[in-house]
This record gives C-alpha cells, sequence and structure tokens, in this order.
C-alpha cells in the first residue's frame, strides 16, 4: 500500500512559509491528511526557527483514586449520547479511532494511522496492531466496520448521521449511498469510499458519540462492558457516583491512578465549590461564573482554562407556530443585545455570538457586518407574519447550567420592547436533557467543535438526529455539502460565509454569546489539561500523595 504523502500537504506548506495560514491551521490540516503530528510540528519549528515539539510527557506519580465532580447521568447506548458527561464515563472503557487533542490536533489513536485520496473520497483507515479488547479478544476491522454501520444506520439515531450524510448517505439519509461505502480491506484496514469529497473525517471518527463498541454486546454499556481502554466500570448509579478501576493491562499510556471515580453533586456550583474546597474531590468537570472569584482565592487549586466554541442557543422548533415563520425567528434575533447578554451571564469569559454558530475560534469563521438590535424593525417583522400585537411563547432552560437561566431572563427584558413575551420554564438539568429535541422554544448547550462545518453539520443539516429545531433548508444543506470538502480554507470560507448569511436571515436560533471554558484541580493533580470539549481522558491523570 502506497503511504505517499496527500499532494496538498505542499501546498500547505507553502502556504504557512507565506502566511496565508497560521501554525495552527496547518498542524490541523496537515494531520488530517495523515501527515503525522510529529512531522508537523517539525516542519512548524524549521519555518520559524523556534525548535517547536509536541510537549513532553514528565514522570508521573503512580496510585491513588481521582475524585471529579461531574453530573452522573444514565447510560446505556454510547452511540446516542448527547452529553459529554456521559461520554467522560464511557471513554475510560471503550476508545475512539483518533484523538483530537487539547491543542486541536487530530491523531491516530485505535488508528496507526490514514491515508486519504487526492479527491479526498477515499480514506483507507489502518488500524493499530496488538489492541486487546479486555475480553483477550484481538481488535479486529471488523469491529470498526459493525461500529461505523450502526452509528450511520438511521435506525440507531445516532447524532454521527449530522457529521456524515453528506458524504456517506443517500440523498434522503434512509441508507449507505453505496454497498462499498465502508469496506473491509483486510484485519487491519478499513476503507471509506464517500460519494463526496470530505475533509474532516478523522475529526468525525473523534465526535464523542462514536466510541468503538464490542459488537458482542449490540451497543449497550454498563457496567462490566467490554472495551479496549485503560479503565472498567465497576458500579453506576445514576444522580450519585461512577467508579473505575484500572486495568494494568493497557496497551497505551498510562493508566497511573488505581481508580476514577465521578461523583455527582447537583445542580449547584457551590455544592461542587464546597467540594473542592474541602477536598472531598480533586477537580470539577467545569467551572461556573458563579463561583469563579471565590475559586480563584483557594491556593491549593489551579485554573484551567481554554478558548473554545462552546455556546447557548435558544431555538424554537420551525415546525410549529409561530416559529414557522423565518420573519419571527428574525424578529427574536432582532431584539436582544447581545452585548449586554454577554456582559451580565458570562461576565468576562465570553464574546459576542452573531447568531450564525460560526465562532472566531473556527478556521473557517468569515466576519459579517456587525449585528445590532433593532427593535423597530423587529416589531415591523413580526407585524408582518402576522403578530401585530406580539407573541407570547415559553422558554424552556436547564437549571444545571448556571448562567443560562442568567441569559434567558436578560434576553426576556429585552424581547418584552419588542412585544415578545417569553415565560422562562427552568427544569432541572436531569429533565430538560430528556426533552432538549422536543420543547417548542429550548435553550440548548452546544460544546465545542474544532470546525464549523461540524457544528452545523450536527445541529441544522435537515433529518439530523440532533437538529432540535427541525430546521430544514436544501440551500443550506448543499452550500454545507460543498464546504464540507473544501481543503483551502480561503476557499471554505467563502461557502461558510453564505452560510452565516442564511443562518443569520432565515435560521433557527438565537445566539448571543461563545463561552471560554474553564475549570480548577487541586494541584496535587498531574497530567490534566483543559480540553475545548471538556473531556477527561484518566489514563493521562496522576495523583501526588
Amino acid at each position: 500500500m502506497s503511504r505517499k504523502n496527500h499532494p496538498h500537504i505542499r501546498i500547505l506548506k507553502e502556504q504557512l512559509v507565506e502566511g496565508r495560514i497560521d501554525r495552527r491551521e496547518f498542524l490541523r490540516l496537515s494531520t488530517l491528511l495523515g501527515l503525522s503530528a510529529t512531522a508537523a510540528y517539525g516542519f512548524v519549528g524549521k519555518v520559524f526557527g523556534d525548535g517547536i515539539a509536541a510537549p513532553a510527557k514528565a514522570a508521573m506519580p503512580k496510585g491513588g483514586t481521582l475524585r471529579i465532580a461531574m453530573r452522573v447521568k444514565e447510560i446505556t447506548d454510547p452511540h446516542i449520547f448527547d452529553w459529554a458527561e456521559k461520554s467522560n464515563v464511557c471513554r475510560q472503557v471503550c476508545e475512539y479511532l483518533t484523538k483530537t487533542g487539547h491543542d486541536n490536533i487530530t491523531r491516530p489513536y485505535l488508528l496507526e494511522g490514514w491515508e486519504v485520496s487526492d479527491d479526498l473520497r477515499t480514506w483507507t483507515l489502518r488500524l493499530r496492531k496488538g489492541i486487546k479488547w479486555h475480553s483477550g479478544r484481538d481488535f479486529v476491522a471488523d469491529d470498526v466496520v459493525w461500529n461505523l454501520r450502526r452509528v450511520l444506520d438511521p435506525a440507531t439515531g445516532s447524532s454521527v448521521l449530522g457529521l456524515m450524510a453528506g458524504y456517506m448517505m443517500n440523498d434522503d439519509g434512509t441508507a449507505l449511498w453505496d454497498a462499498s461505502a465502508i469496506e473491509k480491506v483486510d484485519d487491519h484496514t478499513v476503507r471509506l469510499n464517500a460519494k463526496a469529497p470530505q475533509v474532516a473525517v478523522p475529526e468525525h471518527l473523534f465526535h464523542y458519540p462514536l466510541l468503538i463498541l464490542d459488537p458482542e454486546e449490540g451497543g449497550k454499556f454498563g457496567p462490566g462492558s467490554n472495551g479496549t481502554g485503560a479503565f472498567e466500570l465497576t458500579a453506576h448509579e445514576v444522580g450519585r457516583k461512577s467508579v473505575l478501576k484500572a486495568r494494568s493491562d493497557y496497551w497505551g499510556e498510562g493508566p497511573y491512578l488505581d481508580g476514577l471515580e465521578f461523583v455527582d453533586l447537583g445542580d449547584d456550583p457551590n455544592a461542587s465549590m464546597a467540594a473542592l474546597s474541602s477536598r472531598q474531590v480533586h477537580g470539577l468537570f467545569s467551572g461556573d461564573v458563579l463561583t469563579l472569584d471565590a475559586m480563584k482565592q483557594l491556593d491549593f487549586v489551579q485554573m484551567y482554562d481554554a478558548v473554545t466554541a462552546e455556546t447557548g442557543v435558544v431555538r424554537g422548533k420551525v415546525t410549529e407556530k409561530p416559529f414557522d415563520d423565518p420573519r419571527v425567528r428574525k424578529a427574536l434575533r432582532l431584539a436582544i443585545d447581545s452585548e449586554k447578554v454577554t456582559a451580565v451571564a458570562l461576565r468576562s469569559v465570553g464574546v459576542v455570538g452573531e447568531h450564525h454558530h460560526v465562532s472566531p475560534a473556527h478556521p473557517e469563521y468569515a466576519k459579517l457586518p456587525a449585528w445590532t438590535r433593532d427593535v423597530d424593525a423587529a416589531k415591523k417583522l413580526l407585524a408582518e407574519a402576522g403578530y401585530p400585537d406580539g407573541i407570547e411563547v415559553t422558554l424552556t432552560c436547564p437549571a444545571d447550567i448556571q448562567w443560562m437561566p442568567i441569559a434567558a431572563q436578560v434576553m426576556a427584558e429585552q424581547w418584552k420592547e419588542a412585544n415578545i413575551n417569553v415565560k422562562i420554564d427552568v427544569v432541572p438539568g436531569a429533565q430538560y436533557w430528556d426533552v432538549w429535541t422536543k420543547v417548542p422554544m429550548g435553550f440548548t448547550i452546544w460544546y465545542h467543535r474544532p470546525l464549523a462545518i461540524m457544528c452545523l453539520g450536527l445541529g441544522y443539516r435537515t433529518g439530523a438526529p440532533w437538529n432540535e429545531s427541525s430546521y430544514s433548508n436544501k440551500a443550506f444543506d448543499d452550500l454545507l455539502t460543498k464546504a464540507e470538502g473544501l481543503l483551502d480554507v480561503d476557499e471554505r470560507r467563502a461557502v461558510v460565509a453564505e452560510l452565516e448569511r442564511i443562518m443569520q436571515e432565515d435560521g433557527p436560533i438565537v445566539q448571543p454569546m461563545w463561552r471560554s471554558v474553564f475549570t480548577f484541580y487541586d494541584k496535587r493533580v498531574k497530567g490534566f489539561r483543559m480540553h475545548p470539549s471538556n473531556y477527561i481522558f484518566g489514563n493521562e491523570l496522576a495523583l501526588e500523595a
């Protein structure tokens, strides 16, 4: 099998030297095209003469049980996970074909590497040899084929469809576009034969519901489940705790711990702060703006943060009145002051959004003319839509993310000025996440994705399982598929600009802000790095006595 570099890597090198792309974009794209991270970092070091290299790992202490405060949710079928906390339990046991690290670089994981054809339609995935399931069975291509076919079966209901439908599914999204779309080449090689070019296949393989499960377990997961990871799950009590025991036969780095526990302390951030302050836990899944200042005063803890594309979107079901009219949806956007919402709800840890779910942190972000509040224009649109006296709606909001009810209240006060009367229904987090795709109007957190095209595919492609607004726009879908096949970031940015304009004019969301993520850990915890998607990798962590 030929393993020559993809021809576009030469172009990327030229663009880096000429200053047309930055280091981060070169590293991200060149590694997606199959260049090793070591080679990519080495080339950047040569260009800039600064000896840049992938960071080395320090010697780690051994032993101990690390306890992390995190909501412990029901886990059954990982392929339909809809919450990062669920994946943080399962990822310790089951693993991914690739891994997008805290530096936004995607590397092989259960894969040894990959090659991609010049036209970006054929992706050859080479499995790492020598990996065994906990049961002792070899990890082979049949395992990968089964998992990929399962997540792409519409009957499964996996959000992976939102990412892969444009290049792996037929036009109506009911089946794979071709019988050979997922092909077993040999016991350690799988080939994806796509119907359209796709730049982000390795990043899609790290989408958190795409855990590689043991086919013999049929997609189910719980205590005692088989996996290839560094831990085994010994207990899982919803709303209380999840307990994992380290294995001594792990194929990869670590584990350094004896055990890992996730402890559920409820929705109140003060409870988590108290537990960390009293050292009942060693770290938090995520920090909260309400306790940020107080947490900074603890001298034995370390703050970690990352600039991300995490956000919250208010969306209406476009299949239900009044949200079925794009004029109403645009009026909701025009009636709010995003700067004020961001300042009040997020304080110093966020930036203003522009109502299109493309972040300045995304490489293909296109800067459009500034979006400004215009209450009179909002009223006019409502009148044109048949609501001259305004509308009355209910916004369902989760209680377990403290800044969201605050933001909802600020928006509700602003909407009043445009005769948009919004009743806020704050419900417990566990209750909200059971109905988040069903409520007529909801306020939903969306975690970081490294590419804008991933956010747009997951949330707004017609028929995607996570398309909570039921939005459907053929022009949008066609442009999204086009953008997904463009390697050149300038070309992709031009298409994404059109997608942004569609979202601002016709889209289903109000999106006032982007949130930087942060957390706190006891300084005795070693190896932790803030992942932009709040992912936790237990095999990398250690605890000083």
